[in-house]
């Protein structure tokens, strides 16, 4: 029996590459560096903001990291400054999500700040609308560690192999994995289809409406 559904943020309920994008290339900028394409982001992201930052001055020529720390300075407040820039959930995600939590509790698990991320989900898709969101926290690092989706399932009465964890890159895959849940990759955000393969997705998804027969029938395995 599935007693929760457990969501990624970025890259799985909303399109948020370009928000990331915006403020990271105003970073990259102030510093006299090019700014990167949106669609290198898909790489950038998924790992939590500060290594966004890290990833896109690497890769726009601050080989030593000389304006890392200053950078993750100005990337965060120019990123807090519009956390909504071009941010819009999947095609269908919302009609999938409103009919799924009349079956299931729902919740998301961020590797955004846990304030930023409560802001941006509760922006698009109103507050109250999911169970539990759950940021990084000084008690709850990053993933890949479990321990989000662990306290997420607890808070909502769920054991991990009763709960359903979604995500789009190798770091939800091996969050999913770590908590012991069955762990589902969309392939609709960052990463590619293999990343997820490689990664041990038990099952993969094209759409988001299939999130919903994905529940149903893991709901009538014995």
């Amino acid at each position: 029996m599935i007693k929760a559904c457990i969501f990624d943020l970025d890259g799985t309920i909303a399109d948020t590459v370009e928000s990331i994008a915006h403020a990271v290339n105003r970073v990259l900028e102030h510093f006299g560096l090019v700014p990167r394409p949106v669609e290198a982001f898909n790489f950038y992201a998924g790992d939590g903001f500060d290594l966004a930052v890290e990833r896109a001055l690497k890769d726009a020529g601050d080989a030593e990291l000389n304006y890392l720390q200053e950078g993750i300075r100005l990337g965060r407040a120019w990123f807090n400054e519009d956390p909504l820039y071009h941010v819009k959930p999947y095609p269908n995600m919302r009609e999938t999500l409103t009919a799924l939590r009349e079956e299931v509790p729902i919740a998301v698990c961020s590797n955004k700040p846990h304030e930023a991320a409560i802001h941006v989900v509760e922006s698009v898709y109103g507050p109250g609308f999911f169970n539990r969101i759950q940021g990084q926290t000084a008690e709850i690092p990053r993933k890949p560690s479990p321990i989000g989706a662990l306290a997420i399932a607890d808070a909502l009465g769920a054991r991990p192999e009763e709960c359903l964890y979604f995500g789009d890159t190798n770091t939800d895959m091996q969050t999913g994995n770590a908590a012991g849940m069955f762990t589902v990759g969309v392939t609709w955000g960052f990463r590619p289809r293999q990343e997820l393969i490689d990664n041990h997705a038990m099952e993969l998804l094209d759409r988001p409406e299939e999130i919903l027969t994905l529940f149903h029938r893991k709901n009538q395995e014995k």
